[in-house]
């Protein structure tokens, strides 16, 4: 549709719009839903140098995800992820930059080193829930399974970035890491940019700093030494060229913050749900038991194991649906652009969200509910449907690069978490959603937690 002919972007009224933003950027997920039922998916607010559109609309993002990436800009006046990124990452890079950046990062994820991975996955989480058993009470203890979670996503990210030799640095990542997401949870207006010291941009500059030493130490040797570890994404940079070492550090740095807090936060979404929907988690472990071997059995996974276990990867795609990580994901339109029918002007910060996506009635039937089987036996024009409103991860030449690494941890995890822990919610309501950046569950995952007990005929009756 021309531009001619496109309708201008609905709003709300003009008195109510500095109130709308000023809460969508501190607790989007609201306001989103306010917008989405009294102004509709797609919308605009503000107005001059400070204008959003909102997008939420399946079919609108559709066409945008369609829409040439050159028509966007995501290095863009209100991007404040530089600073903590650095300026070479390909998240804030645009035209040829981004693609050369984007292509060698991407070389280093194929299909081959993200299978290779599936064994170092259940490494490391039988090992955290080792620890974590070694830790409870005979009779159990309340953890925090947020937590838990954090810590083990960051040594899987850790080690798929730098490999063995590296994972010991897993915890100083984290706390070097933990002061730059927390900055960029802070409100906009603390996050102009400036070059005072002392404040928390100074410590979040400082951490970075700190976080390139180390990469350029890991550079050096592997210059040195080539270890030929075919797993290992730093090494695969390195060994390829393609970019100086500038470029290196802010692609790994963008890979470690964006990979482990996002899959972190999709994983504490996926334990409240799992265990307050009545039977689903004994259905998530007798699935594990049968896929991967009862604990104890030696049955190590590989791609072909994981994707056998349907039910975990159900309920994966279900907490992404009602939870994405990113509730909005901002790019500036550099021309005018027409979704939906409606006209989105010049210079306009388009921020789609994946969150009014998944939770939009016109694409899922009861779309609050949580039902994993929903996505059971769908006809070709259900699936359709379901994949053009399933798009925690973006859609097209900038969806997220890790999301297969990120589907994989996640449908492992709970199956692992499953099969050895019993978990029961302290509370039966769900947390409030928090985080501008990342969306996360209010006061983490506070869960009643003991090692695995059968219960007397349980087995039995699931499979009768």
């Amino acid at each position: 549709m021309p531009s001619s002919t496109a309708l201008p972007l609905p709003s709300p009224k003009l008195t109510a719009q500095p109130g709308l933003l000023r809460r969508l950027l501190r607790d989007p997920q609201p306001v989103l839903d306010e917008l989405a039922e009294t102004v509709g998916p797609v919308c605009g607010l503000g107005f001059g140098p400070m204008r959003f559109a909102v997008v939420g609309d399946p079919p609108a993002l559709r066409e945008l995800f369609a829409t040439p990436t050159e028509s966007f800009r995501w290095n863009h006046k209100f991007n404040l992820l530089a600073v903590v990124v650095g300026p070479g990452s390909m998240i804030v890079s645009d035209g040829a930059d981004h693609k050369r950046r984007r292509s060698s990062v991407q070389a280093a994820f194929s299909r081959r080193r993200l299978n290779g991975w599936i064994p170092m996955i259940a490494e490391c989480t039988d090992a955290a829930i080792d620890d974590l058993v070694g830790s409870l009470e005979p009779l159990g203890s309340t953890v925090d399974m947020y937590r838990v979670g954090r810590s083990l996503v960051l040594e899987i990210v850790v080690r798929a970035m730098f490999g063995e030799r590296m994972a010991s640095h897993a915890t100083e990542f984290g706390d070097l890491f933990q002061r730059a997401q927390d900055y960029l949870e802070a409100p906009a207006y603390r996050q102009i940019p400036h070059p005072l010291p002392f404040t928390a941009r100074a410590r979040v500059r400082k951490d970075r700093h700190s976080f390139d030493a180390i990469v350029d130490a890991e550079i050096a040797h592997l210059r040195a030494q080539p270890n030929g570890d075919d797993f290992n994404v730093l090494a695969s940079l390195v060994a390829e060229g393609e970019l100086t070492d500038a470029e290196i550090r802010d692609q790994v740095n963008t890979l470690i913050g964006a990979g482990y807090d996002t899959t972190a936060a999709s994983l504490a979404w996926m334990m409240w749900r799992a265990t307050l929907v009545p039977g689903l988690w004994d259905r998530l472990r007798d699935g594990a038991d049968a896929v991967l071997g009862r604990p104890g059995d030696r049955n190590d996974p590989d791609h072909t194991t994981l994707a056998q276990l349907e039910l975990a990867d159900r309920v994966m795609r279900e907490t992404l649906r009602l939870h994405p990580a990113g509730v909005v994901s901002p790019r500036e339109a550099v021309t005018d652009v027409v979704v939906g029918g409606y006209c989105i002007p010049k210079g306009t910060l388009i921020l789609w969200s994946a969150y009014l996506a998944g939770r939009n009635s016109d694409s899922w039937v009861e779309p609050l509910r949580f039902d994993p089987d929903r996505f059971l036996d769908l006809t070709p024009d259900q699936q359709a449907t379901a994949d053009a409103a399933w798009v925690p991860f973006g859609r097209g030449a900038r969806n997220c690069i890790g999301f297969a690494l990120a589907q994989m941890e996640l449908t492992l995890i709970i199956s692992r978490l499953a099969q050895r822990l019993d978990l029961t919610p302290t509370t039966t309501t769900m947390p409030r959603p928090v985080g501008m950046v990342v969306n996360r569950p209010e006061g983490g995952v506070p869960m009643n937690a003991t090692a695995r007990t059968e219960h007397p005929g349980h087995h039995q009756a699931n499979r009768a």
